[in-house]
């Protein structure tokens, strides 16, 4: 079992820049596609980017293309989602998630599939 915490969330004006971090404990994200999604309130939430356990395979939702970039440190223990031009509508609640896989190239785009999910953080993106 895994446990996965985010950080790195907060308030940032439109056009800015955040990097988010999802810090794993219990046992090596190596096992695990990793994932991104996010919710805002009174609507589902939402896929944004997977990372297939072999790094090189990323997914990512219409929304976050070109924008929004999935890596992983296998050593660190660590996922991250930097986010650059941010829009107001990016605003949500941020999750991480992992998927034990063992296909190394697989990446997952329902959260059904998800395993494991962090408590999620908040980012705020003002106009």
């Amino acid at each position: 079992q895994v446990q996965l915490v985010e950080s790195g969330g907060g308030l940032v004006q439109a056009g800015g820049s955040l990097r988010l971090s999802c810090d794993a404990s219990g046992r090596t994200i190596s096992v695990y596609a990793m994932g991104w999604f996010r919710q805002v309130p009174g609507k589902e939430r939402e896929f944004i980017t997977s990372i297939a356990r072999n790094s090189l395979t990323t997914r990512y939702a219409d929304s976050a293309k070109g924008r929004f970039t999935i890596s992983r440190d296998n050593a660190k223990n660590t996922v991250y989602l930097q986010m650059n031009r941010l829009k107001p509508e990016d605003t949500a609640v941020y999750y991480c998630a992992a998927k034990a896989s063992i296909s190394s190239s697989y990446v997952p785009a329902d959260q059904r599939e998800f395993n494991y999910w962090g408590q999620g953080i908040q980012v705020t993106v003002s106009s």
